[in-house]
């Protein structure tokens, strides 16, 4: 498989395109005016505390309060010696936190919609191949790394390292890209942590509250950082600044890549290059085309994402299972790709076509669980349930891509639908009874959009009569050409 990472910069905006086999998969967008703040560490002040919600909203310097769930607080606790073997007690929020309270957090998510951005005390910083957990005696490995032996040996050197390290309290954690890394360049990855994890921790003790302490890398070296693999072929970087700034990183870091970034010169843009503009645009649309002929619907929603398979055009060859069947596996390939793609998370809803057979419930399943292991994210998927449906959630730490480049339609209000010409015409005519009942006039003048007024002349004049006769008052119209079609006013004259 073929994959190359195109970074696109511009002084308002960093864009990333991650492209498989000369397809795209992922996009990242970094506004400069709306930076994401996951994995910034703030000193932050205790605004509000929720015993209710076992919360509380901490101010670090945002427009809006984060929250803290107490669970969050007391990741960072060492247990008593008597919860230390069975299941951990949320302690009162009470008793950890206080009005008033100064406290050093992280954001774990970013503030999405009119939520405020999420927290925990327990501070990570991470490099190329660990991460490193202040105050943490535990050393995890990714379960992306497969392999039993390579496990072993990743382990073992970071624990030989970490127990010449003894003076520096806390743990790690080895990121996938660590797999076939020699121990030197783990060792060099513990020293830069324990050199920034130092700097943190200086910072925190001179910033008042409250103030940024660690903002993590820009979105273009992050790139390199967390993306960058052994199967990557090319970065292509259409900035010079920026290129010389990835490179400086790489020749400190990441030297076995050096040979595959390179500055991007040409005139056409960079994300012609695959199209991945016109993918982007696609990736704002409700319907998903298949190549069969079927389409994929996606709804986000505020409460979760739900998506519906149907067969459209296709009409398959042999007999209708056979045609449900191909037709839910091309959808469960689309379905991943588009997930990834929008950086859709949280609860999702997958609704394939029915199918009786139990063999291709269990294929169509499989396909879907094999397409989600190239997720960055993490997930988790349920089996079919007896409606037919699919569960799964995708973590979420950052906003959907049409969250990002898209906002709330201010004619809908976000529905995706309008109230038909007829439905205002109606509500116009209730509204004039309401009106006439209530005050005097002599007439009526309503001004409304151009289709309402045309209904209202042509389909609607019998009933516009009668309403005259009914009321004695006569009734004008008026074409108001910045109106929505729900919009109107009825004057009186």
């Amino acid at each position: 498989m073929s994959e190359e990472i195109l970074i696109n910069v511009t002084p308002v905006e960093t864009r990333v395109a991650l492209v498989e086999n000369g397809m795209l998969q992922e996009a990242y967008i970094e506004r400069t005016s709306r930076k994401g703040i996951v994995g910034n560490i703030y000193k932050g002040k205790v605004v509000r505390v929720l015993p209710g919600m076992e919360a509380a909203f901490v101010d670090i310097g945002l427009e809006r309060a984060a929250f803290i769930h107490a669970s969050d607080v007391v990741a960072s606790q060492p247990p008593a010696e008597d919860e230390a073997d069975g299941p951990r007690v949320v302690p009162d929020i009470r008793t950890l936190l206080r009005e008033g309270q100064s406290l050093v957090v992280q954001v774990t998510k970013d503030p999405i919609g009119t939520k405020g951005a999420r927290l925990t005390t327990q501070l990570s910083v991470p490099s190329r191949y660990l991460v490193f957990m202040p105050g943490v005696k535990h050393i995890g490995i990714s379960q992306r790394i497969e392999d039993d032996t390579e496990r072993a040996r990743l382990k073992s050197i970071v624990e030989e390292a970490a127990a010449e390290h003894q003076e520096v309290d806390g743990g790690y954690i080895i990121r996938t890209a660590a797999e076939g890394a020699l121990a030197e360049e783990l060792i060099a990855d513990m020293v830069y942590l324990h050199r920034l994890s130092q700097s943190v921790h200086e910072r925190i003790n001179k910033a008042p509250a409250p103030s940024a302490v660690y903002q993590d890398l820009p979105l273009f070296i992050r790139t390199i950082r967390d993306l960058i693999r052994p199967q990557t072929e090319k970065v292509r970087i259409d900035s010079r600044e920026s290129y010389q700034r990835v490179m400086e990183f790489v020749h400190e870091f990441v030297t076995e890549f050096a040979n595959k970034v390179e500055y991007y010169p040409g005139e056409r843009p960079i994300f012609d290059l695959y199209s991945v503009e016109d993918e982007i645009q696609k990736a704002l649309s409700r319907k998903v085309q298949l190549k069969s002929g079927g389409y994929v619907i996606i709804d986000q929603t505020e409460a979760m994402t739900t998506i519906d398979i149907n067969t459209g055009a296709f009409v398959g060859h042999r007999n209708l299972e056979e045609t449900i069947f191909k037709t839910n596996l091309e959808a469960a390939r689309s379905i991943s790709r588009q997930l990834r793609l929008r950086n859709l998370g949280g609860i999702i809803i997958i609704d394939f076509i029915d199918m009786d057979d139990t063999e291709h419930q269990r294929q169509v399943h499989r396909m879907l669980e094999k397409m989600l292991e190239r997720d960055h994210a993490k997930t988790k998927i349920t089996g079919v349930s007896e409606l037919g449906l699919v569960e799964m959630t995708r973590k979420r730490t950052t906003e959907s891509l049409g969250q990002v480049l898209c906002e709330p339609c201010p004619i809908c209000d976000g529905r995706g639908f309008l109230k038909t010409a007829e439905t205002v015409c109606y509500e116009i005519f209730r509204e004039i009874l309401r009106v006439n009942r209530v005050y005097e006039a002599e007439s009526y003048l309503v001004m409304a959009s151009q289709n309402v007024v045309d209904r209202l002349l042509d389909e609607e004049s019998d009933n516009v009569a009668d309403l005259e006769t009914f009321i004695k008052k006569t009734i004008r119209f008026q074409v108001e050409p910045f109106y929505s079609q729900e919009q109107y006013d009825v004057v009186l004259l």
